[in-house]
């Protein structure tokens, strides 16, 4: 059996209502493609990430910060919990394949810096402008450039 690819989606946990369209719709995208959707699993990007993967029927790793599975958002298939408070930002950058960045503040952006410095591809989405992040402007054209990226892989 072949591993499924991981996509993680990172983002603003109070994003604004166009980046949770966004988040809805990538998740959405990730499942409809077979791919396994992994973020923080709490609220915001996470939770609409989720619903949109859970929605079309596909799987959600959830890596939590607290010390129990509970705090996981209810669209969350696998939560995994982690005691360990933002350190989760690397388990998130190590496990996707690649990352999809939407909005965001500072936790956002140590995922964008690891996933970065471990060579991921990081698509963003209404997010940082630094060095190294392909900008895309809309769910369709960030889903594109994952798979294009993975059958690169």
């Amino acid at each position: 059996m072949e591993r499924k690819p991981i996509i993680g989606v990172i983002g603003a946990s109070s994003p604004k209502p166009s980046q949770a369209k966004i988040a809805y719709e990538i998740g959405k995208r990730v499942a409809e493609k077979g791919w396994i959707l992994l973020n923080g699993g709490l609220t915001g990007v996470m939770e609409e990430s989720s619903r949109g993967a859970f929605d079309a029927g596909g799987v959600v790793v959830g890596i939590v910060p607290g010390p129990t599975t509970k705090e996981a958002n209810r669209y969350v298939t696998i939560p995994i919990a982690t005691n360990m408070g933002h350190a989760r930002n690397i388990i998130i950058a190590h496990t996707a394949d690649c990352l999809v960045a939407i909005g965001g503040g500072e936790g956002t952006l140590s995922e964008i810096a690891i996933g970065l410095k471990l060579g991921r591809l990081v698509v963003g989405i209404e997010t940082w402008d630094i060095s190294g992040i392909l900008k895309v402007s809309n769910a369709q054209e960030a889903i594109e450039k994952v798979a294009r990226h993975l059958t690169s892989l």
